[in-house]
């Protein structure tokens, strides 16, 4: 398969799925984390349990969910608790391995906005808001991040801190008590990246295929590091995009965007 084979959209997503292990408890944040996590379930992870902040538990959907409100997940899901529950007992109790989260913006740091860009008091976009990111990011064992990477939206300075990442860096995180670790990776359409260990300024590890190191200074808006040895993305598998491929035709089918051959 060659790198012409796949879009930018598809190896993004498939390179977030591989991450999450089978087994692993993964709060799904809606979009590109939603769409990654069930890739992942229907590929190489058949055990892994998805929560949304609704209150689907072990949510199995046949279609991409429009919202947490989306009758499909309560519908497939183990079991459907409250609201309350899910962030107290699982989310808060340090039941939660993994959340998955996308943003609109995100700096060197993690740190990540949804909820406006420009003044917050007179926004030139009013974004859609924190709903439970804040605390999947302080809570989850881990935070992984999805989202497409341009210079809009990788800034040296986020216009609202919505959900913490590693803060100003260093023992940030530590020094406030927060119990999870926070974010380990964020996938982006052009590469990988992890924080560093010492700083956890973000540090690009691998790039996809294709991709040159220019492109992802000129897609960021600070100075980008580079780790000393790059490792480049596997190239996805014929299985995976074709799963991903169904996974997205049967959602546009249910919500009337496809017509059926």
């Amino acid at each position: 398969m060659t790198p012409s084979a796949y879009t930018t959209n598809e190896i993004m997503t498939i390179a977030a799925a591989r991450l999450l292990k089978n087994g692993a408890v993964c709060f799904v944040g809606i979009g590109l984390p939603s769409t990654a996590a069930n890739l992942a379930r229907l590929t190489h992870a058949p055990d892994i349990v998805l929560i949304y902040e609704s209150g689907p538990i072990g949510a199995k959907p046949s279609i991409l969910p429009l919202s947490i409100g989306d009758g499909n997940l309560a519908e497939t899901a183990d079991t459907v608790v409250s609201t309350p529950e899910i962030f107290r007992y699982w989310l808060q109790g340090g039941r939660v391995d993994v959340g998955f989260l996308s943003a609109a913006q995100i700096d060197r740091f993690a740190n990540i906005n949804t909820t406006v860009i420009g003044d917050y008091k007179k926004p030139g976009t009013r974004l859609p808001g924190a709903g439970g990111a804040p605390e999947i990011a302080s809570c989850a064992g881990q935070v992984v991040l999805v989202l497409k990477q341009s210079a809009r939206g990788f800034v040296k300075k986020l216009d609202f801190v919505t959900s913490v990442g590693h803060l100003d860096g260093g023992d940030a995180r530590r020094r406030l008590n927060l119990p999870g670790k926070g974010p380990v990776a964020v996938v982006t359409d052009l590469c990988l990246m992890e924080p560093d260990p010492a700083t956890k300024e973000l540090t690009v590890t691998q790039l996809h295929p294709g991709i040159s190191a220019e492109q992802i200074r000129k897609a960021t808006e600070w100075e980008i590091r580079f780790a000393p040895e790059l490792k480049e993305t596997l190239l996805p598998t014929k299985t995976e995009l074709e799963i991903l491929r169904d996974l997205e035709r049967r959602t546009r089918l249910a919500h009337g965007n496809l017509t059926a051959a």
